[in-house]
């Protein structure tokens, strides 16, 4: 994994404890564990698109110009199709009784990934890079 990789994840890794110990504030009882697991969840898909979106970057360096731009495109897809697949899940197992909080912790979870691109491109603007 590369450097930048590295940090994005440990900006994942410090925001779900955050997010979970609000949500434990929040809720002031073990009514907290479903949103609990859905973010760490969510943090898992997010950490996991990250990975990813490393291996790609490395990958499409070594091609050709017109061949990395489908292949970044590809994959941009699939990381999407992903994305939506992990946010469905627990949407649909609602209708089977598990509670709403298990979306939203998935959905707080999911966004955590862009709050990690969002504080990389912070970083970068500082460092003049």
């Amino acid at each position: 994994m590369s450097d930048m990789a590295k940090r994005m994840s440990l900006v994942v890794c410090v925001c779900l404890p955050l997010l979970v110990g609000g949500s434990a504030v929040f809720y002031r009882s073990w009514a907290f564990l479903p949103f609990a697991g859905g973010a760490l969840l969510g943090a898992a898909l997010s950490i996991a698109k990250i990975i990813w979106l490393d291996r790609t970057v490395k990958k499409a360096t070594g091609m050709e110009v017109q061949r990395a731009g489908n292949y970044v495109r590809a994959q941009g897809l699939l990381r999407f199709l992903l994305t939506g697949l992990v946010l469905a899940l627990p949407a649909f197992a609602i209708r089977w009784g598990v509670p709403r909080s298990l979306f939203w912790g998935t959905a707080a979870g999911v966004l955590m990934h862009q709050i990690a691109v969002y504080s990389m491109k912070l970083s970068m603007k500082k460092s003049g890079r």
